[in-house]
């Protein structure tokens, strides 16, 4: 039986399940579905052998709940930077198309950081998005600016790597 052919079954056996799963968690449909396909979608990208998999409910709710725990965090994400324009002046406020490509840039520039730590976001973040000094940012998170100029390096060579331009 061929790989996709496994995979095809998987999805039929426990689709279902993890829709409804999910949606429990998520109160939200549309969420759920979205939320459930990309969770099959992973698998799909791992190229992992459905056969393979002992807890298939578990192994799949786990990955689901990565995958919500990212949705909320991207939306957090999004609401900060949403409430931080609105503080602008009306003649320097961006235009909604405006937003919706800053936001697409920032969604892009989170997903880069996603595997650093939370210390080396926060000083890339304070530095591209508040325009703070490293002495500053250092004092803020209360490490040297020795540090903060690390953290940076890190920060910048990942969204290097990933390809994505802050």
């Amino acid at each position: 039986m061929s790989a996709s052919s496994k995979l095809g079954f998987f999805f039929s056996d426990h689709h279902r399940w993890l829709l409804q799963h999910v949606q429990r968690q998520l109160r939200n449909r549309a969420d759920a579905e979205d939320t459930a396909a990309e969770t099959f979608c992973q698998l799909l990208v791992a190229q992992v052998d459905p056969a393979t998999i002992e807890q298939p409910r578990a192994y799949l709710s786990t990955i689901a709940r990565r995958l919500i725990f990212d949705r909320h965090r991207r939306r957090r994400l999004e609401q900060a930077y949403l409430e931080r324009l609105m503080l602008l002046p009306e003649e320097l406020a961006p235009s909604p198309e405006e937003i919706h490509l800053l936001l697409e840039a920032l969604h892009a520039v989170d997903r880069s950081l996603a595997g650093l730590p939370q210390a080396v976001k926060k000083a890339f973040l304070m530095s591209q998005l508040d325009g703070l000094g490293y002495a500053e940012i250092g004092r803020r998170l209360d490490v040297s600016e020795r540090t903060v100029g690390r953290y940076m390096t890190q920060a910048l060579r990942q969204c290097y790597l990933t390809g994505v331009q802050p």
